[in-house]
């Protein structure tokens, strides 16, 4: 759990003020001033927001930001606008349109064009949205324009959903479902892979294809409706339920 310890709020109004922040202090900056809702056990921050602090830095429009039993103990927070932020606590980085943060339950949402998370590495973009459940391990990419780089493998796909493990205090992902209506796209250093629906198991070292499929590696190029790509041995084996559908495609590349 991040909890920030707000001494005091540093709030400017149109001027120049400058200030180094100690440790364990968090340093929050705003143009348009804060309002608090007591009742609500909520406060706005407005315009050219800023927070700095030693767990997550915030750039943002406007913050909304929940709280518990006082305004130190925040529960959520809510960010519009040019939103960008960097947590060292979760080694994350993203920008976006929109940002929630449940700070307690550990989740991530951010959404809007041209939309970013960073995490160790792997990388996630989306002109929709980008979820991360820290707590549980898993994530989903959701929207046009939507990636996943990670290991020297892109993932272009309307929609990618994953689950991560933890190993020696880092997330590398385990397993990865991607579908899409017209046709997703994995690429690997040497394979260039195509279908509509595609599920990885690293515990199987192993990427299945389904419909669609076309396996593209160096002038070999093979089309059926279901395709197997052996990760570990660099194999792969492409077949139909018709079995006229299997296509090859050999080009001389010596020429």
């Amino acid at each position: 759990m991040i909890k920030f310890l707000l001494f005091f709020f540093i709030i400017i109004f149109n001027s120049n003020y400058a200030a180094s922040r100690n440790a364990g202090e968090t340093e929050v900056t705003t143009e348009d001033g804060i309002e608090v809702f007591q009742e609500e056990k909520y406060y706005l921050l407005k315009k050219n927001v800023e927070i700095l602090s030693d767990d997550f830095d915030l750039n943002a429009q406007l913050v909304k930001i929940f709280f518990e039993n006082d305004l130190y103990d925040m529960r959520e927070l809510i960010a519009n606008e040019d939103v960008s932020f960097i947590s060292s606590a979760y080694n994350v980085n993203g920008k976006g349109d929109y940002l929630q943060f449940e700070i307690k339950t550990q989740k991530i949402h951010v959404s809007g064009i041209g939309s970013e998370l960073k995490l160790e590495n792997t990388e996630m973009y989306s002109d929709g949205d980008i979820r991360v459940d820290n707590l549980r391990g898993s994530f989903s990419i959701e929207g046009p324009n939507s990636s996943l780089i990670s290991d020297n493998t892109i993932i272009i796909s309307s929609k990618i959903n994953g689950i991560f493990e933890m190993i020696d205090g880092k997330r590398n992902i385990s397993i990865i479902e991607v579908e899409d209506n017209n046709i997703a796209n994995i690429k690997t250093d040497d394979i260039d892979m195509f279908s509509k629906k595609a599920v990885y198991e690293k515990n199987k070292s192993i990427i299945e294809l389904f419909e669609d499929v076309k396996i593209n590696r160096g002038g070999e190029i093979i089309t059926g409706d279901y395709g197997i790509f052996n990760t570990n041995k660099k194999s792969y084996k492409v077949s139909s339920k018709d079995t006229k559908k299997v296509k090859a495609i050999i080009t001389n590349t010596n020429e």
